[in-house]
């Protein structure tokens, strides 16, 4: 009787272990957050073996704990360059869902959306427009009373996807800007205050009035953020929505890269929203056997049943026709016991 009675403990100890979730974890992107915030809560919900912790750390900090693998995914919103993947081994880049960069400010006084032009885009990224009543803003919005504020810029501070995808833009409609700053996750900016995060931009556009900054839709609308309409290359002044995204990526569906490493900034088109982009899940095509299981299942489920809280939450889901090859793609994560021989 005493055995057994000592032996209890351990027993419901080595039960409880048993009974304990898998853990999954990753790091990366802040742009899907909170789509990525709603997945993980969801899938768990139905699957109580598995638990998904993720930290929304940027895109550059995801990378490099990738990279170093102190994290079973990463996620980014710029895909990574061919040294870095050199670097991280055989990686597979999964699009989940789409999204946009948009323009938020804090003018109390101006009630409409501020239109905003390439050139006007550059221009005050550069430094070069330093008030909202400058004559090019002026031309561009004829019906609004912009006040003789100064501009101040927020940038992420931070290695970033949202910055890889704006800095890709700028770079591509402004010549200046590609050989002065240049594009990619992190950049010297020429003027403006930074902030961690797309949570850390919000924060310094809607406690600084005069302030402009970029940030994934989202956090602008939770935030009660005016955005502004960008002007595309059909000439239209758009505002960034699920419709505008999918329209953006529309023309790149017909050449799309066989690792979906793709750019969709500033693209031709009607009803194209120009800052617009894809968000990957960055995965080891091999990984241990438990795990490459449960992944592959999650990412199954995100292509069905997450994709349709997507406009929800104001992203784009991917279009029906890249499906079949992502589904594909997300079949190449092996078992690494599977492969040995």
């Amino acid at each position: 009787m005493k055995l057994l009675i000592s032996l209890l403990p351990l027993a419901l100890v080595s039960s409880a272990m048993a009974a304990s979730p898998m853990m999954i974890t990753g790091a990366g992107a802040t742009f899907p957050f909170p789509i990525y915030s709603k997945w993980f809560d969801s899938y768990s919900a139905k699957n109580k073996d598995v638990r998904i912790n993720y930290q929304s750390i940027g895109s550059g900090a995801g990378i490099r704990q990738f990279t170093d693998k102190t994290v079973d995914f990463g996620a980014s919103d710029s895909p990574m360059t061919d040294d870095q993947v050199a670097k991280a081994g055989a990686v597979l880049h999964i699009p989940t869902v789409l999204g946009a960069v948009v323009l938020t400010y804090n003018l109390a006084e101006v009630k409409e959306a501020i239109r905003f032009t390439p050139e006007i885009i550059a221009d005050i990224f550069m430094g070069k427009i330093k008030k909202w009543d400058d004559a090019k803003l002026k031309a561009a919005n004829p019906k609004l009373a912009l006040p003789a504020k100064d501009i101040l810029v927020a940038y992420r501070s931070d290695g970033s996807g949202t910055t890889g995808v704006f800095t890709d833009y700028l770079s591509k409609i402004s010549p200046e800007w590609k050989s002065a700053v240049g594009a990619g996750t992190a950049v010297r900016w020429p003027v403006g205050i930074g902030g961690k995060g797309n949570e850390g931009v919000t924060g310094v556009v809607k406690n600084t009035p005069g302030s402009i900054g970029y940030v994934e839709l989202i956090y602008a609308h939770q935030n009660k953020l005016p955005i502004g309409l960008v002007k595309n290359l059909a000439g239209e002044f758009i505002e960034a929505s699920p419709k505008a995204v999918s329209a953006a990526a529309a023309g790149a569906l017909k050449s799309m890269p066989a690792d979906f490493r793709v750019s969709i900034t500033n693209p031709a088109g009607k009803g194209a929203y120009p800052i617009s982009a894809f968000t990957y899940l960055l995965v080891y095509e091999k990984m241990a056997a438990a795990k490459a299981t449960a992944l592959k299942d999650f990412l199954g489920w995100a292509m069905a049943d997450g994709q349709k809280m997507a406009e929800t939450l104001t992203y784009a889901p991917l279009p029906a026709s890249m499906m079949p090859k992502v589904k594909a793609h997300i079949a190449k994560i092996q078992s690494i016991d599977a492969t040995k021989k």
